[in-house]
């Protein structure tokens, strides 16, 4: 299976998802520049943290217009998996693949700490090792967290079981219903503020981020096999 770690000018943390992907979790793994415009032959995509173009305007507002988003959309369209991770995240509402907004946190400040998350949804390609209701331990490094929708999108998103991650105990930036993380209706497309690849080894200081990237592994052999089935 491929990954592929898509760098925008500003981005900081894709050589660390790079790095869980290739190095500790022996996916084939590539790097995709935001100029790219051809995303064939990959099976997830992944779109890191870091300022992106210095978040300039907004968070993520100008990597959402680079040429590689266009092909990131049409990846998704095709049932592709699409992963954002913090600023990656934010990039993901600002091109409209995912609803909402993200606002600066309450008070303002930028916010680089554990913090405890709960899995709500365990049906998802991205969660699928993990227990309904397990509360993970992951870190979070933002100033502009706080997810916010408008009531109407909220009530949509809580009735179609979109909200993946919610924070535990304290909410570290004010987001509404605690979410830390949301996925599209169609299941393929993820965003979260927490860093799981900064997780995803003991020596780091936690392991609660490496399930997740081994439920969207488990997911690209079934859909391979299906797709060998099909064809049989």
């Amino acid at each position: 299976m491929r990954f592929g770690v898509v760098t925008f000018p500003g981005s900081n943390c894709d050589a660390d998802c790079r790095w869980v992907l290739r190095e500790v979790m022996g996916f084939e793994t590539e790097s995709v520049w935001h100029e790219e415009t051809d995303l064939a032959g990959l099976d997830a995509v992944v779109l890191p943290g870091g300022f992106s173009y210095g978040d300039y305007l907004r968070a993520g507002a100008i990597a959402a217009t680079s040429p590689v988003m266009l092909a990131v959309r049409a990846f998704a369209a095709r049932g592709g998996l699409v992963l954002g991770v913090c600023n990656g995240f934010q990039i993901l509402l600002e091109t409209g693949l995912l609803p909402g907004a993200m606002l600066p946190n309450l008070g303002a400040r930028f916010r680089c700490e554990w913090v405890r998350v709960r899995v709500e949804r365990t049906d998802t390609p991205f969660t699928s090792r993990y227990r309904p209701g397990e509360v993970l331990r992951m870190p979070i490094a933002h100033r502009e967290g706080r997810y916010y929708a408008d009531p109407a999108t909220l009530e949509r998103l809580e009735a179609a079981g979109c909200v993946v991650f919610r924070y535990e105990g304290e909410n570290p930036n004010g987001s509404l219903h605690g979410i830390a993380g949301i996925r599209d209706e169609t299941g393929n497309v993820l965003g979260l503020m927490p860093h799981p690849e900064r997780c995803a080894e003991g020596i780091l200081g936690g392991e609660d981020g490496r399930r997740l990237f081994e439920s969207m592994a488990d997911w690209i052999r079934t859909k391979r096999r299906e797709a060998v089935w099909q064809r049989s």
